[in-house]
């Protein structure tokens, strides 16, 4: 399982992104941008960096919201 925590890349934001595969987690991170930030346009560099902080966790983790 590979999660993306907005609040390391946006301070003070909480929402996650889980799913199996990395890019299931970008798409749904570049889609919460797009649709609750308003964002029109997720610039390369911002997936990456999206990218930089997905971490494996376990599917058993009980922290997940």
């Amino acid at each position: 399982m590979k999660r993306f925590e907005s609040g390391t890349l946006i301070p003070g934001s909480t929402w996650r992104a889980e799913a199996e595969t990395e890019a299931e987690v970008v798409r749904r991170a570049v889609e919460n941008m797009k649709n609750f930030n308003g964002e029109i346009e997720v610039r390369p560099d911002m997936v990456e960096r999206i990218k930089q902080r997905i971490v494996d966790v376990d599917a058993n983790d009980d922290t997940r919201h």
